[in-house]
């Protein structure tokens, strides 16, 4: 599908993109990856070809480091969509209106049942008491604990500073 337009055998290396420049010579620049700084990328020219490009080709390095062309695709089939259309009306007409006969429902009464009383069961205060008092001791400790955290991240990064300031 591919035709080679210039032999030049260049070897790839990972992490980074060859291409052709505008002058028509294989260039390469590193791709963009973690800790890599913003900005554009600076390209070298690995090889002088000197290929001039024509419209409606796209030209690119393959696996044997030659640079080929393939033609681009343009525009589309014209007889694919006109098919799915005309299915898609046929379906859409095939579908019939099937007219039902409402039947009349007769009404009935429905019997309420009658509610027992329901017997409350003594709650002990005291057991109440003291699981409100648990819960509130277990969030004091939470809460002290989070802080005392703080303050050690706050010592570590007043450490951190002062190290670099000698450094200087």
């Amino acid at each position: 599908m591919a035709q080679v337009v210039a032999k030049t055998g260049i070897k790839k290396e990972s992490g980074w993109l060859y291409f052709l420049d505008k002058s028509g010579n294989v260039a390469c620049a590193q791709m963009s990856r973690a800790g890599r700084k913003k900005g554009r990328a600076k390209k070298k020219v690995v090889a002088k070809v000197g290929v001039k490009k024509e419209s409606g080709y796209l030209y690119f390095i393959d696996k044997k480091g030659n640079v080929a062309r393939a033609k681009m695709a343009r525009g589309r089939k014209k007889g694919k969509k006109k098919v799915a259309k005309k299915k898609a009306k046929k379906k859409v007409a095939k579908k019939k209106v099937v007219k039902r006969k409402v039947a009349k429902k007769k009404v009935t009464k429905k019997k309420v049942a009658k509610k027992k009383p329901v017997k409350k069961k003594a709650v002990k205060k005291k057991a109440v008491k003291k699981k409100v008092a648990k819960k509130k001791a277990v969030k004091k400790k939470v809460v002290k604990k989070k802080a005392a955290k703080k303050k050690v991240v706050k010592k570590k990064a007043a450490k951190k500073k002062a190290v670099k300031k000698r450094k200087r």
